[in-house]
């Protein structure tokens, strides 16, 4: 029997809208219902009631997708979750900061311009200091900081970055999350217990940041915070919605203020060791449609790097994003086990 073809459905104002980083509509709705505003750079919005200046607490959340041009997913469905939202501006029940990260990429159906972008949040950018993603990087950082500065520097301040994406390849789990191991324990179990009513199928549990926007906002800004990946990529406009169904449903609720139920309980892995390219003679030991989360034996062969060989060192290892053609110097991959 023939695979049914999915229709192309033409692409609405919202996604457009969005996909260019334009805020316009969507400012002009919150602004009339009484929300302060404001559009501290192209592609990011500050969504703050006026309440809180009186004292009222609310969670800061930011929200960011499109840090990989290529990874539109997370843009179909957020388009239409602001869209929805801003018709009822008044169920909006925190602040939010919406940031869609590399806008030229996006444009440009690619994963970057000059250099990953979620490699460019942190000061050790060697040869690529003067890549279009360290600049990008450096406006969303300063907007990012200003966004949660809003909170308050109390310690009871909730603050919140989901950084949505979808992975290159397949993966065992289809829904899976990279959350910083430094995030404290009552707001990092708060970020799980979401993780689970947007039905994540495995979160790893993560000691180094590889650069990357989520661990910058819970390094430097005390968030919540995670890399949320929901599928593969797909051209924007023509992705299946439905496989988005539950993150949308649980960010919905998230935004609105309201409970949503955990749909399963995630697996938690944690990291074992990265992968590093070194070289240009660096190659892996797999072939290019090894899936996520595929498992290797103890003692098998990672990766080869000139004299460098990477093994597994653990009774079992986990190859996540495993990635060949990344720079020299950048994570080629992640080997995680089950915590």
């Amino acid at each position: 029997m023939a695979t049914p073809i999915m229709p192309i459905m033409p692409m609405t104002a919202a996604l457009r809208q969005l996909a260019a980083g334009d805020f316009s509509v969507l400012a002009q709705r919150f602004g009339q219902a009484g929300f302060d505003v404001a559009l501290p750079a192209p592609g990011i919005v500050t969504i703050i009631a006026r309440q809180r200046m009186a004292g009222a607490a609310r969670a800061s959340v930011l929200v960011s997708v499109g840090v990989h041009g290529d990874e539109t997913g997370p843009i179909d469905m957020l388009a239409q979750l602001l869209d929805a939202l801003s018709l009822q501006p008044s169920s909006l029940a925190v602040d939010l900061m919406v940031c869609v990260g590399n806008i030229d990429a996006i444009a440009a159906a690619r994963r970057f311009i000059d250099a990953d972008l979620n490699r460019m949040f942190n000061a050790r950018r060697a040869a690529l200091a003067y890549a279009a993603e360290a600049a990008r990087a450096d406006v969303i950082m300063d907007a990012t900081a200003g966004f949660f500065a809003a909170a308050g520097a109390a310690a009871a301040a909730v603050r919140w970055h989901l950084d949505l994406h979808t992975a290159i390849r397949p993966s065992l789990y289809p829904t899976f999350a990279v959350v910083p191991e430094l995030i404290a324990d009552a707001p990092k179990a708060a970020l799980v217990g979401w993780l689970g009513a947007a039905a994540i199928g495995a979160i790893i549990m993560n000691r180094q940041s590889a650069g990357t926007y989520s661990y910058y906002s819970a390094e430097q800004h005390g968030a919540a915070a995670a890399t949320v990946e929901l599928g593969q990529v797909g051209a924007l406009g023509q992705n299946d919605l439905s496989l988005f169904a539950d993150a949308g449903s649980a960010l919905d609720a998230l935004l609105r203020g309201a409970h949503a139920g955990a749909r399963g309980q995630p697996h938690v892995f944690r990291v074992a060791q990265e992968i590093i390219k070194h070289s240009d003679d660096f190659s892996m030991a797999f072939g290019r449609d090894t899936r996520n989360f595929t498992a290797l034996p103890a003692g098998a062969v990672i990766a080869t790097d000139g004299a460098t060989i990477y093994r597994v060192g653990h009774a079992e290892e986990l190859v996540v994003f495993p990635n060949p053609d990344v720079r020299v110097g950048l994570r080629a991959g992640l080997m995680v086990v089950r915590a």
